[in-house]
């Protein structure tokens, strides 16, 4: 019972076999094939036997292990590696149905590979998810046919495999140098001028030519009797926030992948460069209510908190309430700090019904309001109208991307610094403003 559980018939047999009906039927015509068809029936099924005999014979076939990360990288490419070690005396060709989670919604995945007498054999392939959470792999099924290819012996290894997926840690490697790198241009990221000395004071030192002379220290001068200057270097320790919006408005998705959890990605990213940069980082998400905060700290463990509760952002389908969001930050976030807000505006009337809270945080911090192009409506826009409907849908398209723009110089008209971006841009683009910020020092 449990050979003909592991026994599937390939469709070579079942071609073979309609061949050899279809003498039979020719046999009735032209009798002289009648006995030659049995005998080549006889012969078939005696290789089935042996093919049955050399598959089932061996105790252990195969082994094979299907190796994942740890945990899966939201919105990549993630290497999933399955290892085939053949015992066979003889080449096999493997047939590879991997049971992967559901929700990647594939029903038809299948790898052939074969596989030489007695060796072993690697095979990759990727997967990537589009939302965080608890991922469950099935069996490994794997299907081993001998060079007859008249029946597959199955083989299953790796019952019940969870894998967590977590925010892109792949894009916070990526760019984990960038903020110490000296051809940030080659990353996309702009080179900001200095502009005055808004920096901290680190130390006194000998002037050497190339010193700028308006940072001179005559008492130190004439103390010294040689020219001394002084050194400064950034301002350090000072406190970020990105603040998350988990409303509806940021369900919209883009390339598979909602709004909100480009925000993530791009949060974790911007979170590691801003303690590279020795400032705090913290982080909170809201839409009724502000919940998964995490108290910006430059301490050891703080990526770890904020990886958590990236992880933990559970979504919903409420209407953001900014009114929340202003009386938390102003009874919670006491210091002036930097305030990263991911959200999103269509219309220049949703911005006017939040702009008083908006404005009211911006009063006390430094507030950078981050949304998005909808990148089809610009597809929309470059496309040749070629009938009515398309040239009004054309018109509609064009007046909402000038809205988009309208809102960026109605933020900059109180103060409040904005990135217009696009979701596959918005990790660059982030930590360009960032990076501007610290360098013209006007937090």
């Amino acid at each position: 019972m449990k050979l003909i559980k592991k026994l599937y018939i390939n469709n070579f047999f079942f071609y073979v076999l309609l061949g050899i009906i279809a003498l039979f039927a020719f046999a009735f015509m032209f009798p002289a094939l009648y006995e030659a068809t049995w005998y080549l029936f006889l012969i078939v099924m005696t290789f089935l036997v042996l093919d049955i005999m050399i598959l089932f014979l061996a105790k252990t076939g195969i082994e094979a292990t299907r190796i994942t990360p740890e945990k899966l990288s939201n919105g990549d490419e993630n290497p999933i590696n399955v290892s085939i070690k053949n015992y066979y005396s003889f080449g096999i060709s493997a047939k590879i149905i991997d049971e992967i989670p559901f929700q990647f919604q594939v029903r038809n995945f299948e790898i052939i590979r074969k596989v030489k007498a007695s060796s072993q054999d690697e095979i990759n392939y990727y997967l990537r998810p589009t939302e965080r959470g608890e991922y469950s792999f099935g069996n490994l099924n794997i299907y081993v046919s001998s060079p007859l290819r008249l029946i597959s012996r199955r083989f299953t290894f790796n019952k019940d495999q969870m894998v967590p997926t977590y925010p892109s840690y792949i894009q916070l490697r990526k760019y984990d140098l960038m903020a110490f790198s000296n051809n940030l241009f080659q990353y996309g990221v702009k080179k900001i001028r200095r502009i005055g000395h808004t920096m901290e004071f680190e130390q006194i030192k000998e002037y050497v030519q190339g010193d700028d002379i308006r940072t001179l220290n005559w008492k130190a001068t004439a103390k010294k009797n040689s020219l001394m200057v002084n050194q400064f270097q950034d301002e350090k320790s000072q406190s970020v926030y990105m603040a998350i919006d988990k409303g509806r408005l940021m369900k919209m998705p883009f390339n598979k992948l909602s709004l909100l959890d480009y925000a993530i990605n791009a949060t974790l990213v911007l979170s590691n460069i801003i303690l590279k940069k020795q400032d705090k980082a913290g982080m909170f998400a809201f839409s009724k209510k502000v919940e998964n905060r995490v108290v910006a700290e430059k301490r050891s463990s703080q990526m770890q908190n904020i990886l958590e509760s990236l992880y933990n952002i559970k979504t919903d389908f409420f209407e953001s309430d900014f009114s929340r969001l202003y009386v938390d930050i102003k009874k919670n976030i006491n210091q002036r700090s930097l305030i990263i807000l991911y959200t999103n505006f269509e219309t220049l009337d949703s911005l006017h019904r939040q702009l008083p809270y908006l404005k009211g945080i911006a009063k006390n911090h430094l507030l950078v309001v981050v949304f998005f192009n909808n990148t089809e409506l610009n597809d929309l826009i470059n496309k040749k109208a070629e009938n009515i409907q398309e040239v009004y849908d054309k018109v509609i398209a064009e007046k909402f991307a000038f809205e988009k723009r309208l809102i960026v110089s109605e933020l900059k008209k109180y103060g409040i610094y904005s990135v217009l971006t696009q979701p596959e841009n918005l990790t660059l683009d982030t930590i360009n403003k960032y990076l501007e910020i610290k360098a013209r020092g006007i937090l």
